[in-house]
């Protein structure tokens, strides 16, 4: 399935986010706009896959000193999330914010799996979390409704994952030396 949506609202950690296109201001000092890019990854320009893989090694191996191997052939069937910061002047172009990815249900699984969830440094504590997954949710539901979703997360974040419906299935584990549950939202 290939496919492409880009559309540009903003962000608020005050209102109850909008799944489809639209509009949303941030609580901060001045309001952030969000480019929101849902896409397969033969939809991607070359410089998404390149800000993807830079904002993925940086959190995960760099910030969260995780050696492993981020390049796994998931990416190539998977549909990706991204939300780009407006750019700071007309010639910058725009900084990565955020970024997930969605496998789809194949043969080994038929849920649809939430992975590679981040926030970049400079956009954290603003909510924009809690927006991509409002957002992901809103994608997964009208593209493959009923079907169910799961995600390895952090074992720290089982509470935020929870506020969406996500309950753990599995026990704490330790993944690359970091503590992870599985959770699965029906």
């Amino acid at each position: 399935m290939s496919g492409l949506f880009f559309f540009q609202r903003m962000v608020s950690r005050k209102s109850n986010v909008n799944v489809t296109t639209g509009q949303q201001r941030m609580q901060t000092k001045e309001t952030l706009t969000i480019d929101w890019r849902w896409k397969t990854f033969g939809d991607l320009t070359n410089v998404e896959v390149y800000d993807m893989l830079a904002a993925r090694a940086t959190v995960f191996v760099i910030e969260q000193n995780c050696l492993y191997g981020d390049i796994d052939g998931l990416d190539l069937d998977a549909w990706h999330l991204f939300a780009y910061g407006a750019a700071s002047s007309p010639d910058a172009r725009a900084k990565l914010a955020g970024y997930l990815r969605v496998l789809l249900p194949d043969a080994d699984d038929t849920d649809i799996r939430i992975g590679r969830v981040l926030t970049t440094a400079d956009f954290r504590g603003l909510g924009l979390g809690r927006a991509m997954l409002d957002t992901t949710l809103g994608h997964i539901r009208a593209q493959w409704p009923g079907t169910p979703i799961r995600l390895h997360a952090q074992a720290h974040l089982q509470a935020f994952y929870g506020a969406f419906g996500f309950e753990p299935v599995s026990d704490v584990h330790v993944e690359d030396g970091i503590p992870h549950v599985w959770m699965r939202s029906a």
